[in-house]
């Protein structure tokens, strides 16, 4: 937050109020967490986490069937 916030000058109290407040909500509810098995903190705290880790999964178990039957049309 500090590289971020350190690379503008700010005039008005309100500037770095809404820089911070935008940093915060961008950590919270858009940057994916690694550590959080990549969903965001916001996912994790309102409980949508389980969901979509699980859906991803779904996703990633049909692209490989995909690309599986690609491929045997492919060799044959």
């Amino acid at each position: 937050m500090k590289n971020r916030i350190l690379l503008e000058n700010y005039y008005l109290p309100g500037d770095l109020e809404a820089q911070i407040e935008a940093f915060v909500e961008h950590y919270n509810h858009q940057r994916y967490h690694e550590s959080l098995n990549n969903v965001t903190p916001a996912d994790v705290y309102f409980g949508r986490a389980k969901a979509i880790i699980k859906q991803r999964e779904r996703i990633k178990r049909k692209t490989i069937e995909q690309r599986r039957l690609h491929h045997r049309k492919l060799a044959a």
